[in-house]
């Protein structure tokens, strides 16, 4: 039998990628997101059998547990994608939508890997890929609830990933740079915005060097030879000298 990957955020970007290149791989797939329509027409155009679990990870991620008992399948995969971000001054940020943030981007994280970790460890194999950022590789004025929940992220799977040593299940963090998808506009940035480190890529670059790593059994990867160099080239910097460039950088125009 194939085995199992469950990808939230599966409708766009991202995550339509890994549907797209786990298929490939011959893995069955659940798809997760709210947007049902988009769900059924990437199960529609995979080569192997998707089901679409349209869910509000917000309110209602422990649902999916049973729905997926409820399909017949165990998951061997399990690929947290689904997130979004919030921009500018916090003083200007919506509370209830940066609360909404941490609930999908961080608490739904916790909450499916609770659901599904515990019958791969039974299993002696599996693997969760977390996608994080870079942007949680620092804190980021004026994206300060966003860089906080990828900060989340990293520090949780960096974690798991030592506690599961020898078990057979791996698990690895995603660190993308710039990628142009939907988020940029779902986090308020101006038309045309996708950026203000260097090292753009696409999704499909992403998802192609997540999963190489996921084959090497990882901790994490940042995908694009740009931004990793950019990463590592401003890293020893004192903290509060990054603070001060990383403001200027981010500061909306």
């Amino acid at each position: 039998m194939p085995e199992t990957a469950l990808v939230t955020g599966a409708s766009s970007g991202i995550g339509e990628q890994f549907a797209r290149q786990l298929a490939i791989r011959g893995y069955e797939l659940v798809l997760v997101a709210r947007r049902a329509d988009r769900l059924e027409r990437l199960a529609s155009e995979l080569p192997t059998e998707a089901h679409s679990l349209p869910c509000d990870l917000a309110t209602d991620s422990a649902s999916l547990q049973g729905q997926v008992a409820e399909l017949g399948l165990g998951v061997d995969l399990l690929v947290n994608n689904a997130g979004f971000g919030t921009s500018g001054p916090f003083l200007e940020h919506e509370a209830a939508r940066d609360a909404e943030l941490v609930r999908i981007n961080c608490e739904a994280i916790v909450t499916l890997t609770h659901a599904f970790l515990p019958a791969m460890v039974e299993r002696g194999r599996g693997g969760i890929i977390n996608m994080a950022s870079s942007a949680g590789l620092q804190p980021i004025p004026y994206e300060s609830v966003y860089a906080a929940s990828k900060a989340f992220v990293i520090s949780f799977t960096d974690a798991l990933h030592v506690e599961l040593r020898g078990s057979g299940v791996r698990v690895l963090s995603v660190n993308p740079g710039p990628v142009p998808t939907e988020f940029q506009e779902a986090a308020g940035y101006e038309p045309g915005r996708v950026g203000v480190v260097p090292g753009e890529i696409s999704a499909e670059q992403v998802v192609r060097e997540a999963l190489a790593a996921y084959d090497r059994d990882r901790r994490s990867v940042i995908p694009g030879r740009t931004i990793r160099w950019f990463i590592r080239a401003t890293r020893p910097s004192p903290r509060a000298i990054q603070l001060r460039v990383t403001e200027r950088m981010y500061r909306p125009r």
